[in-house]
């Protein structure tokens, strides 16, 4: 070995010494994969965003055709040549995380965005924004709250506050969750800005950052993501935020880091450094932890009689209910699912309680009489339309 060689070898392993004691880090600079084929701006774009993350800390193997100081490149020839380097990298150990624009997560894996929220500059977890949780939607935004919860915790946040976008399944998912953090899971629940408040989020609260974590379905997620990136661009250049974020699911144990074809140098460079701040973070550690605590508080037996539920009436679909005598419905419930409004009339029916269907300014609701509402309240509850 050439004397230059043990020098920058000598060199390297006093920095990274140096880089540990001041962070706090034993292994050093975390080594993060970027392939940088295949973006609409160029490989050029790809590499701008490893230099950038790179002056942050980030020791970054760029799989590519370029080369800069600062970044250890790995010449491959095309995009898919590229995308099986990074899988080596992967299983070999030799990165301990990767940062690509496309990947085939298994279901049950699904990404959680970071983003900068335009109202008050604050950051917010989107949970999430690629992926498929569950092939349920309500089972996959409740699995998506705890992998918010997990990637917050990872960067940082002791205690992350948790809204739930105002979505289809959003109340069902509240439910879900209360009846998950009454039985001894800390959920935080954050709380609208909006006069009435609530843990269910307007489009105002994505705008502000009212919770940490907002909870949706993945689909929803990468839309409000791409907005929140690339409003000021037309769409065509992601500017502000970390991209799509770590695909995260219980037993999954490979970093991988989504980013768009569409996304700039600056939002490269987040998620080259959100990959580095989860390896800090020891994510694997932490996920353990959240879905052990979840376990144990019942999740899975929860998500399954809530699939259940809502399978049943199903099988009663035919049942015709005559509707009781008419009266004045002056009083609301909310909370019910947009397509859960019509059976749960039916229900109220059947228990000889004339309600109505409607759409109040927070979403789907059911009105009755004054005189029936605590005792339509007490029969959806018992049916699983509203929670508790």
């Amino acid at each position: 070995m050439a004397k230059d060689q043990v020098k920058t070898m000598i060199a390297q392993t006093f920095l990274d010494m140096a880089d540990a004691l001041e962070s706090g880090r034993m292994g050093g600079r975390p080594k993060i994969a970027l392939t940088g084929m295949g973006s609409e701006h160029g490989e050029e774009n790809a590499m701008q965003g490893a230099v950038l993350a790179a002056r942050q800390g980030v020791d970054v193997y760029y799989i590519g055709t370029l080369h800069h100081e600062g970044v250890t490149t790995v010449e491959v020839a095309n995009e898919d040549e590229g995308h099986k380097k990074m899988e080596e990298l992967l299983t070999s150990g030799t990165v301990q995380g990767a940062v690509t624009m496309h990947y085939p997560f298994p279901i049950g894996v699904s990404t959680v965005g970071r983003c900068v929220t335009p109202g008050k500059g604050r950051e917010m977890f989107l949970a999430t924004t690629t992926g498929t949780s569950s092939t349920d939607r309500i089972e996959g935004m409740v699995k998506n709250a705890i992998y918010g919860i997990i990637a917050a915790k990872a960067c940082g946040i002791k205690e992350p506050t948790v809204g739930i976008l105002n979505v289809d399944g959003a109340r069902q998912t509240e439910t879900i969750l209360k009846e998950l953090a009454s039985r001894g899971y800390p959920i935080r629940f954050a709380t609208s800005g909006r006069a009435d408040g609530g843990c269910v989020m307007r489009g105002n609260d994505v705008l502000t950052g009212s919770a940490d974590v907002m909870v949706m379905d993945s689909l929803t997620g990468n839309v409000i993501l791409k907005m929140l990136s690339a409003g000021a661009s037309g769409g065509s250049y992601e500017t502000l935020g970390c991209g799509y974020g770590p695909g995260i699911g219980e037993g999954y144990d490979r970093l991988v880091m989504i980013v768009s074809r569409a996304s700039g140098a600056n939002v490269i460079a987040g998620a080259l450094t959100y990959a580095a701040e989860l390896v800090n973070g020891d994510y694997q550690a932490v996920a353990k932890a959240e879905f052990d605590a979840a376990n144990g508080c019942c999740l899975k037996k929860l998500l399954a009689e809530s699939v259940a539920s809502r399978k049943a009436p199903a099988a009663t679909a035919a049942e015709v209910v005559k509707a009781p005598p008419t009266e004045v419905v002056t009083a609301d419930i909310a909370g019910i699912e947009v397509m859960d409004l019509e059976d749960a009339v039916q229900l109220l029916w059947k228990n000889n309680i004339y309600a109505q269907s409607g759409m109040g300014c927070t979403g789907p609701i059911v009105l009755v009489s004054d005189a029936n509402l605590e005792k339509a309240k007490a029969i959806l509850q018992e049916g699983g339309f509203i929670g508790k």
